[in-house]
């Protein structure tokens, strides 16, 4: 069997207590592996452990426990050798904004041992490839947002490194930049065999990116997979109902609970999901009931599962649910 591109097993960090707050264990014996070529992503809500454990993977931080090896080389032991191996894109940008697009790459090549002239041809190549030759003597703090992060994803770039990590690498984008940046990302799986291991709490990034993905809660992976093969995994349909008031005595629940077209029920404020069969069999079902206790209804809509759902099931509450806490 090939090496794995990223191999984590058993990840153990606790971050110790603050004058107002407990200590806090950030990740909870997380195990993962992630084959070279693929997109893998770490799916899951703010304060599930995702940026830990890249910071450990990327040796900015250690495990209190635990192994983990990158492009075959121990990140405790061998760290020198796991840095030249990997680019990262951390989530706030590692640009200089007072220089040029051109002087950044330029100064990382060198940093990374490349020659003048290299650094100057490779910045150029990758000016080219995200399209910001145009802007490349510009100073960086006239960029856009989606220009600046198409700037951090060449930085890690430049030395050409076998496995790339993105922590959040659309956090704050508008629709189109991230479009733009989700299709350079696939391009260089797809095209140039590069490992890429993103962290993300968005679902749709999750579910267009990702090759395989790992859905972590509480500083362990609960689910991993492919994000269509997490998906196959629910039967049935989805159905979302949103009340006027919210069910705070579960009546509602009680209600649906007699329906036989309905599985399994989950209520959050006036929001309540349920598991059917059947959705052009379990909506009137529902609406019917509803409608003869008098509880008004805002909408209802049916969909095939989701990641959400997915994660729903996993943990008992839906991923807006978890973000919120």
């Amino acid at each position: 069997m090939a090496t794995p591109a990223v191999e984590a097993v058993d990840l153990v960090k606790t971050y110790p207590a603050g004058r107002r707050k407990p200590p806090l264990r950030a990740l909870d014996g997380l195990t993962v592996g992630v084959e070279e070529g693929v997109v893998f992503g770490l799916l899951g809500p703010n304060g599930a452990g995702k940026s830990t454990t890249v910071k450990i993977l990327t040796t900015l931080s250690r495990a209190d426990s635990g192994t983990a090896r990158v492009a075959g080389y121990d990140v405790t032991r061998e760290p020198d050798q796991v840095r030249h191996a990997i680019g990262y894109v951390p989530q706030k940008s590692s640009s200089d904004p007072m220089a040029t697009g051109l002087e950044n790459l330029v100064l990382s090549g060198r940093i990374f041992g490349l020659s003048r002239q290299d650094a100057v041809r490779r910045a150029r190549e990758l000016l080219e490839t995200f399209g910001l030759s145009e802007h490349a003597d510009r100073a960086v703090k006239t960029y856009s947002g989606g220009m600046q992060r198409k700037l951090d994803v060449a930085l890690g770039l430049v030395h050409r490194p076998k496995v790339l990590f993105l922590d959040e690498p659309t956090t704050g984008l508008d629709p189109e930049a991230r479009a733009d940046l989700w299709n350079e990302v696939l391009r260089l799986s797809g095209q140039e065999g590069l490992t890429v291991l993103l962290t993300t709490h968005y679902l749709d990034e999750a579910d267009r990116l990702a090759g395989q993905l790992a859905i972590v809660d509480h500083g362990r992976v609960v689910a991993e997979g492919t994000p269509d093969t997490l998906k196959a995994g629910l039967r049935g349909d989805s159905v979302h109902v949103e009340l006027v008031d919210a069910d705070t005595d579960g009546t509602v629940r009680s209600l649906l609970q007699q329906l036989p077209v309905v599985g399994e029920i989950i209520v959050e404020g006036n929001t309540l999901r349920a598991r059917v069969e059947r959705g052009a069999t379990a909506v009137p079902a529902v609406l019917g009931i509803l409608e003869d206790k008098a509880i008004p209804v805002v909408a209802v809509t049916m969909s095939r599962p989701s990641l959400d759902d997915v994660y729903l099931q996993l943990t008992g509450r839906s991923f807006r649910v978890a973000e919120a806490a």
